[in-house]
């Protein structure tokens, strides 16, 4: 569908760009202990709060299409209702509803995949993220979906589970695994059927790589998964609780295991077999996703391809249609902010560094790969560190704020949107006192930003997309602190249900719109208050402005 070109909307008129500034993963916390982004020095965030105007935004639960206000909100969702303007029902919602319904078994991808290892006696393998942290994943699907293999007459079922402690607690692993496991012994016991987890690892080790950033993540996979080399174990609960103990790592970070019996690989991917990538979200899928498609494979040595019948939970990549079989359609995104500014002429210019690249602009653009118009867009991609994020926090905030900086005093854009991982990236470790240093790190270069939208006559929109470094302590129902054994606090590294920022600096006011913000609106409003400040109407079926005209 063809998108029309927006109309003037004699509002506002900025010399400089409009710049889109999305600080990932920072939200207000609702507890002062744990929040690291209220505890560090950030002066010039403080002095944009204090002087500009600024209102909270919802960024989790149905204000960015999940099921319900108890789901986190996700840098995936999160840049989709930015980019979009509207509040699209999102990959675990689909999923969920799909299995209700049990369209997903009407489907021609689960008949497919069924009846292939039904006539060949082949093997029924799932991987993906064993939690119910509902991100990339849900531990209820994967039940649902075996349940069914079973009542659909499969005699196999091989479990590649990997360790979450990201989106849930980060030494929770067990109470997924045992569980579990309980669960497909007591599916094995009647003779008739055989479901095991077959092997294992930190999602931050193996498998679930993303943006290309580190290949051997997913070589490492492979090997786990599909040929069956690594350490053996008798059972996850063994190898997790060794694991542990041998290298003090969090779930996300355990080396990865093969569970053997008799010294051989109980659950290695053969010719015949079918195989099912049970994650929805797409960045962390693609990669393994090439991996089992791709007819030649540049980025590791497979050593062999087994020929599988293969398919993800969703479509990874609407525009490369990547996998080539999915069980639930994704949401049909359209009508993307991007693609209107395109249609208009406006200049766009969207950077970040690696770990946030594909958000900026795939995300943000509706889960469309490429530009909308080469001659009117630029994306930079400003290559991430690999070293652990604790260990280097400010990430690549001053060269992405170089580049930023480079571009406006250039007057080639009339819209920027940029994109700081440190809030998430470095939340995710779990380490309080580097968010705290991510943050003051973020903090001095939105003061430089700062200085050059000012300089150039602009407008800085500051925003998130979800919170985390707001919560960085778990605390139990009655909000008291929750501790470890030796006191300390126990860390947090999913993240928050918190509200996000948005401020408006706008050097160049003169009185077009109240100082008062609009409250009680989601992060799906960013889009129309972006057009609306390049001076233009959005579209009538956008969210509403987050600014109140005069």
């Amino acid at each position: 569908m063809t998108v029309e070109r927006l109309s003037k909307n004699n509002k506002i008129s900025r010399k400089g760009p409009v710049v889109l500034l999305i600080m990932d993963g920072v939200g207000f916390g609702k507890y002062e202990d744990g929040d690291a982004f209220k505890a560090a020095h950030t002066e010039h965030l403080d002095t944009l709060f204090a002087t500009s105007p600024w209102t909270r935004l919802k960024a989790h639960g149905t204000a960015v299409g999940l099921p319900s206000d108890a789901d986190m909100g996700n840098s995936e969702v999160g840049h989709n209702a930015m980019g979009c303007g509207r509040v699209f029902a999102q990959g675990a919602k689909l999923v969920a509803t799909s299995i209700e319904t049990g369209a997903m078994f009407e489907g021609e991808t689960w008949k497919r995949l069924i009846g292939n290892v039904k006539s060949t006696g082949g093997t029924l393998h799932f991987l993906g993220l064993l939690s119910d942290g509902n991100v990339h994943s849900h531990i209820q699907n994967l039940r649902d979906m075996i349940l069914r293999a079973k009542s659909d007459g499969v005699r196999r079922v091989r479990v590649h589970a990997l360790l979450d402690g990201r989106d849930v607690d980060p030494t929770s692993a067990l109470e997924y695994f045992d569980p579990f496991t309980e669960f497909l012994e007591e599916l094995s016991s009647d003779g008739t059927f055989d479901a095991k987890i077959a092997s294992g690892g930190g999602r931050m080790q193996i498998t679930m790589d993303r943006y290309n950033a580190n290949w051997k993540m997913v070589e490492l996979g492979w090997k786990t998964h599909v040929l069956g080399q690594g350490r053996q174990f008798a059972s996850a609960h063994e190898a997790i609780e060794t694991l542990r103990k041998e290298t003090g790592a969090i779930d996300q970070d355990l080396p990865p295991f093969v569970i053997a019996e008799n010294g051989r690989p109980i659950g290695t991917v053969e010719d015949g077999d079918s195989f099912i990538l049970f994650n929805f979200r797409g960045d962390r899928a693609l990669e393994i996703t090439k991996a089992f498609e791709a007819d030649e494979l540049s980025e590791f040595d497979r050593v062999r391809h087994p020929k599988i019948e293969y398919a993800g939970m969703m479509e990874y990549d609407g525009d490369l249609h990547v996998p080539r079989q999915y069980l639930v359609a994704p949401p049909a995104i359209d009508r993307t902010m991007a693609e209107y500014l395109c249609a208009t002429g406006i200049r766009q210019f969207s950077i970040s560094e690696t770990q946030k690249f594909g958000h900026v602009t795939y995300f943000f653009n509706g889960n469309k790969s490429g530009y909308f118009d080469r001659s009117l867009e630029e994306y930079v991609e400003i290559p991430s560190d690999t070293v652990p994020f604790e260990e280097r926090p400010w990430m690549k905030c001053a060269e992405i704020a170089d580049r930023v900086i480079k571009e406006i005093e250039s007057g080639n854009w009339d819209f920027i949107k940029m994109n700081f991982p440190n809030g998430d990236m470095v939340g995710h470790t779990g380490v309080y006192e580097a968010v705290i240093c991510s943050m003051e790190a973020l903090d001095l270069q939105i003061g430089r930003i700062k200085a050059a939208v000012e300089k150039a006559g602009g407008v800085l929109v500051i925003t998130a997309d979800h919170g985390n470094a707001d919560d960085m302590f778990e605390h139990k129902k009655d909000g008291t602190l929750s501790k470890n054994a030796d006191g300390s606090p126990k860390a947090k590294t999913s993240h928050s249900l918190n509200p996000v920022p948005c401020i408006i600096f706008d050097p160049c006011y003169g009185g077009e719109y109240s100082k008062k913000l609009a409250t009680g609106l989601g992060i799906s409003s960013i889009a129309t208050t972006c057009i609306e400040l390049l001076g233009y109407t959005a579209p009538l079926d956008y969210d509403p402005c987050i600014i109140m005209w005069n």
